[in-house]
């Protein structure tokens, strides 16, 4: 590659949103800590600290809550960055910019349980919907989402698994950083996958 194609790469790569979204409990907190070690900086304003749901940290910036809202200006200063953001609100993105987004795929059982565990440990209900119809809406809204980015010209996708990741995660990596423009440190992406925090493993749920 030519030095000129080469700066062209770069000046992509410096000007592109990595967006990380998926369900919640989908291990999206997982994936944004994985692209910091590898060298891809978090946008995240750290409001929402760490706790016995995500002991390593939600990465989450109060911002984005409010892409419905129009307040977009703050994506001006996120090239080149990485930033969570729920599939509900993706299509509040601006079109002015171009973006790499890594799709959180998780089993729906298992997302379920993860949120079931997380509201009895907050004290809320855990009743208000039956599992079989919150996983039908859940199915019905990552379709909409799904043929939604497949239209959209500024943005690249890749899914990525949780459990594949938890279970071998250098072939996982390999293909972000190959997604992601072959700049990251992979070997500090692995450090951060900790199979002891994948507490809801489908064969455990009976």
């Amino acid at each position: 590659m030519s030095g000129f194609l080469k700066r062209l790469k770069k000046q992509d790569e410096e000007a592109t949103i990595t967006i990380v979204s998926g369900l919640p409990r989908s291990g999206t907190s997982m994936m944004m800590k994985m692209l910091e070690a590898g060298g891809i900086p978090p946008v995240t304003d750290e409001l929402r600290m760490a706790d016995s749901d995500n002991p390593k940290g939600y990465y989450e910036f109060e911002q984005v809550k409010r892409l419905d809202k129009g307040e977009t200006e703050w994506l001006a200063d996120a090239g080149g960055k990485s930033v969570k953001v729920i599939t509900a609100l993706l299509k509040h993105l601006p079109g002015s910019h171009q973006y790499r987004v890594i799709l959180m795929r998780r089993s729906m059982t298992e997302i379920l349980a993860s949120q079931r565990k997380m509201l009895e440990r907050r004290g809320e209900a855990t009743d208000t919907m039956k599992d079989d119809q919150m996983a039908a809406l859940f199915e019905k809204h990552l379709y909409a989402v799904e043929q939604w980015l497949q239209a959209q010209p500024n943005m690249k996708v890749l899914d990525v698994h949780y459990s594949e990741m938890l279970a071998d995660p250098l072939p996982q990596i390999r293909q972000i950083n190959q997604f992601l423009g072959d700049q990251l440190d992979a070997e500090k992406m692995a450090t951060v996958v900790d199979p002891d925090l994948y507490r809801n493993r489908q064969e455990l749920l009976g």
